[in-house]
């Protein structure tokens, strides 16, 4: 079981955006997430995104949110509950990521890059100012198959 975060920071109607380019034998490669990583020992989960925004693109939150939990179940991969979080302000400069290339993409073009089928959901209940939610996605291979908002099935 592996706990990761995950983070939107938005600026001028902008998400950053992260495309995973760079690294080999990436689950994520080619496609555009947002931010984050898999916890280190002892951390929570305020913790892991604060340290992950800073290490992935040199900035320091100032404001965020907790927005919910995402658990993902795959036929390829270890079960994962991912900790999703927005943030509104941030000190610092942007600097190069060595996971992939950085950019800031307005809302409006968020569904025209590749990404994750799920990822699609839990943006669209963020930009809705959704409460809190648990969010299950259940992947054969790169296919959604199936989507719980809340325990209720939604795909």
């Amino acid at each position: 079981m592996i706990n990761s975060t995950l983070c939107y920071i938005e600026h001028e109607g902008k998400y950053l955006m992260l495309h995973r380019v760079k690294k080999e034998n990436d689950a994520n490669k080619d496609k555009w997430i947002g931010i984050g990583g898999k916890f280190e020992d002892k951390e929570s989960p305020e913790d892991c995104i604060l340290r992950e925004a800073k290490e992935e693109t040199g900035l320091t939150l100032t404001s965020y949110r907790y927005r919910g939990i995402v658990t993902f179940v795959s036929d390829r991969w270890e079960t994962e509950y991912m900790h999703l979080f927005t943030s509104d302000a941030f000190e610092g400069k942007l600097l190069d990521c060595d996971e992939g290339e950085l950019m800031w993409i307005s809302r409006e073009k968020l569904d025209s890059i590749p990404k994750w089928e799920g990822d699609r959901i839990f943006l669209e209940l963020l930009q809705r100012e959704e409460p809190f939610f648990s969010l299950k996605l259940r992947y054969e291979g790169e296919r959604l198959c199936e989507a719980v908002l809340n325990g209720k099935k939604i795909v």
